[in-house]
C-alpha cells in the first residue's frame, strides 16, 4: 500500500507544474466570481471565463493573455457601442444589417491580428445583449469592460500569489527535454553509419523535437516578457534558446550524412571513434539536460573534446593512407560533410557549456525563484 501511495504521489509530483495550474485556474475562478457580485455586475459569467483565459502556465503567459484580452475586449466595446448608437436601428433586418457590419472588419482585424480575436465576440454582445435585457447599447459596453476588466485583473492578480509559475524556469524543464531528445536522435543517427537507419524510430524523435522546440520558443518569450516586465531574474534566454537551435540543425546536418551506411572498409576503422563520439555527446547533453532541470550539478565537456579529437586523427590516417579518393562521389560527399557537421557540434557544444554554467549560476543564487 506504501508502495502504490508512493508512486502515485510521485506521478503526481511530476506534473506538479500542471496542478499549480489547475490550482490557480480554480482560485481565479471563485474569486472572479465573488468580486463581479460583490459590485453587482450584470453578468458575473464574464469575469469568471476571463480570469479562466488569462489565467497561463506562467507569469509571462498571463501578462500577454491580459494584454490581448483587454485590447480586444475594449476596443470591440467602444466599435460595437459607437455603430449600435450612431447607426439607428429597429426591428431583425436592421439589427442583422448592423450585426454584418460590426462582425465583418473586427473579423478581418482579427485574423490579421490573432490577439484581438476577443474584439468580435465583444461587439457581438454589447449589440445583442440589449435586445435581451431591454437596456441601451452604451450601458452594455460599459457592463462589458468592467466585467472583463474585473476577471482579467483577478486572474493576473491570482497568478503573481497562488503558485506563481516563473517562464524562467519552465525554460530549463522545456530545454532539458529537448536535449535529451536530440541525444537519442544523435546516437541512432550515428549508428545508423554502420547497421543502417531505423527510419520508424527516427520519425518518432523528430516529431518530439519538432513539438518541443515551438514550446520552448514560445516559453522564451514568455520568459522576455518577464524579464523585460522586472517580475523575473536570471540569464538572457537568448544565448540558450539559440544554442540548443544550432545544436538541433547539427543533428539534421549529421542526418543527411547518415543517408547510407559508410563503405565496409570505412567503417572498420570508424566503427570505434564514431561509438566514442556518439556516447561522449550523448552522455554530456544528458548531464546538461538533468542539471538544467535540477537547477544543480555539474556537466564535463572534456571526454566530447577528447572523443572528437580521436575521430579527427583517424580520419587524418585514412586520408593520409588513400582510402577516401577511392570513395564514389557521393559517399565522399557525405562523409565530408559529416566531419563538417560534427566540428560545428563540437563547437556548439562548448557554447552550450557556458550557457549551462551560467543557469546553473542563476539557479544557485536565486534558490527561491528557482523553486517557483
Amino acid at each position: 500500500m506504501m508502495t502504490f501511495s508512493k508512486r502515485i504521489f510521485g506521478r503526481f509530483w511530476a506534473r506538479k507544474t500542471q496542478l499549480a495550474l489547475a490550482v490557480r485556474i480554480a482560485a481565479a475562478a471563485v474569486a472572479a466570481y465573488a468580486i463581479a457580485v460583490a459590485l453587482h455586475l450584470l453578468l458575473p459569467l464574464w469575469a469568471v471565463l476571463t480570469s479562466l483565459i488569462v489565467t497561463q502556465m506562467s507569469v509571462g503567459r498571463s501578462l500577454k493573455a491580459t494584454r490581448d484580452y483587454m485590447l480586444g475586449t475594449i476596443g470591440g466595446a467602444i466599435y460595437g457601442g459607437a455603430i449600435a448608437v450612431l447607426i439607428p436601428h429597429s426591428g431583425e433586418g436592421s439589427l442583422l444589417a448592423l450585426l454584418v457590419l460590426a462582425v465583418t472588419p473586427l473579423a478581418f482585424i482579427a485574423s490579421l491580428n490573432p490577439s484581438l480575436n476577443s474584439a468580435t465576440v465583444t461587439a457581438v454582445i454589447v449589440l445583442l445583449l440589449p435586445t435581451m435585457h431591454h437596456s441601451n447599447p452604451l450601458d452594455s459596453a460599459i457592463d462589458r469592460v468592467m466585467e472583463v476588466s474585473v476577471g482579467a485583473v483577478t486572474g493576473l492578480v491570482v497568478s503573481f500569489l497562488v503558485l506563481p509559475s516563473r517562464a524562467v524556469n519552465q525554460i530549463r524543464a522545456n530545454a532539458a527535454r529537448l536535449l535529451e531528445l536530440l541525444a537519442a536522435a544523435f546516437a541512432e543517427l550515428l549508428a545508423g553509419l554502420t547497421r543502417g537507419l531505423d527510419n520508424d524510430a527516427l520519425h518518432r524523435i523528430q516529431d518530439g523535437i519538432g513539438v518541443a522546440v515551438t514550446g520552448l520558443n514560445a516559453t522564451g518569450a514568455e520568459a522576455e516578457r518577464e524579464r523585460s516586465a522586472h517580475l523575473s531574474s536570471g540569464p538572457d534566454t537568448g544565448p540558450l534558446l539559440r544554442t540548443i537551435q544550432r545544436l538541433r540543425h547539427d543533428v539534421v546536418m549529421v542526418g543527411r550524412a547518415s543517408v547510407v551506411p559508410l563503405p565496409a572498409n570505412v567503417q572498420a576503422r570508424l566503427a570505434r571513434p564514431l561509438s566514442e563520439v556518439s556516447n561522449a555527446i550523448v552522455s554530456y547533453m544528458q548531464s546538461v539536460a538533468v542539471s538544467l532541470r535540477s537547477g544543480a550539478g555539474s556537466a564535463e565537456i572534456q571526454p566530447v573534446d577528447a572523443a572528437l579529437q580521436a575521430y579527427a586523427t583517424e580520419v587524418a590516417a585514412l586520408r593520409s593512407e588513400g582510402l577516401i579518393r577511392g570513395l564514389p562521389v557521393d559517399a565522399a560527399e557525405r562523409f565530408f560533410a559529416l566531419g563538417f557537421s560534427l566540428e560545428q557540434m563540437r563547437q556548439n557544444l562548448n557554447d552550450l557549456s557556458r550557457c549551462h554554467a551560467d543557469w546553473c549560476e542563476a539557479a544557485a543564487t536565486k534558490p527561491a525563484d528557482a523553486k517557483s
